[in-house]
């Protein structure tokens, strides 16, 4: 599933469309994709692992879930979920979520939520953490609602960074280390968006999709943990338990 970098990457690739009308529409979703055609899009945006189009009245949004892609002036053979094409450009969606968002989406999304955004707020992260003191933090990692755009690959890597034990509930958490967590929420994800872009993200990765630890050199644990059953990657020897 595509992280929240991995969104902004989409969002900045597809700026070439904001201010341009859509002058046709196709594709295999079964929503009303047709509203799209001859309107303007006043603004490319993206909210956590969300892509949006920005229309007058209304927003496209666009969730790659677990094995969507895009592509920009191009193709691949298969049948997009949509097809958007402008005066100067065209843009396809595969195997995605294609729905519309109704009103003013400054209403609608929290944009201090959202780790990779100017309003991106720490105080905000940390007070909806204090709140749910019984959440194994493997799973408060990856809510949205707390830290959207993090996705299972930062989750893995900022535990294994800050030496937290995916199984530690919040409220075991010592404060600074909640906060250590937070910081290195954003710092982790805007360095994930500079290794994505210079391709050379997995190069990166300390645990992810790894067998040793490379800090102690023990076996790492692979294991589904928590409400999501997300893999998680981690050293039961130097990540601790609280």
């Amino acid at each position: 599933m595509p992280e929240g970098p991995s969104i902004v990457i989409l969002r900045d690739a597809a700026s070439i469309f904001a201010r341009k009308t859509v002058r046709a529409v196709s594709g295999n979703s079964k929503t009303d994709i047709g509203r799209m055609r001859g309107r303007r899009v006043i603004a490319v945006r993206s909210w956590g692992k969300h892509f949006l189009l920005q229309f007058t009245n209304f927003s496209l949004r666009v969730h790659l879930m677990m094995f969507g892609s895009y592509r920009i002036n191009d193709d691949k053979p298969a049948t997009p979920r949509l097809r958007l094409e402008f005066d100067n450009g065209y843009i396809n969606f595969y195997a995605c979520s294609v729905r519309f968002i109704e009103g003013d989406l400054d209403e609608i999304y929290d944009w201090s939520g959202d780790v990779m955004s100017d309003d991106w707020n720490p105080v905000s992260c940390r007070r909806k953490l204090r709140a749910q003191p019984e959440t194994l933090i493997c799973d408060a990692l990856l809510d949205q609602n707390i830290f959207a755009g993090v996705g299972n690959i930062i989750k893995n890597e900022i535990l294994f960074r800050t030496r937290v034990h995916p199984c530690n509930q919040i409220g075991t958490i010592p404060t600074s280390k909640r906060a250590e967590l937070v910081r290195q929420a954003r710092i982790y994800s805007f360095e994930f968006l500079a290794w994505k872009r210079a391709y050379v993200l997995r190069q990166h990765w300390m645990v992810h999709n790894k067998r040793v630890c490379p800090r102690c050199g023990v076996a790492l644990t692979k294991a589904y943990l928590g409400k999501s059953q997300r893999r998680s990657f981690f050293c039961e020897n130097c990540q601790l338990r609280y």
